[in-house]
């Protein structure tokens, strides 16, 4: 199990000016949507845009400690 919070910090020490949140699907802390706003994505492709999230939270998906993640990743409007 993974804590919001954690998850959250991961992705902002990869993406410092993400704007990150993170909503436990089922309670356990392995199901996760998580929902990243980041100038860093400007000009990259949707998969690259994932990608930089995916390098963020490595450790917890090889784990296991996230079991499922539904990603959404944008840029400022």
């Amino acid at each position: 199990m993974v804590h919001s919070d954690d998850v959250g910090s991961a992705i902002r020490r990869a993406l410092p000016d993400a704007i990150v949140t993170v909503e436990d699907m089922s309670g356990g802390g392995d199901h996760l949507q998580v929902n990243v706003v980041s100038e860093a994505f400007h000009g990259l492709s949707l998969i690259r845009q994932h990608q930089l999230v995916y390098a963020a939270l490595k450790e917890e998906l090889a784990s296991e400690a996230i079991h499922a993640l539904a990603l959404n990743t944008s840029t400022p409007d």
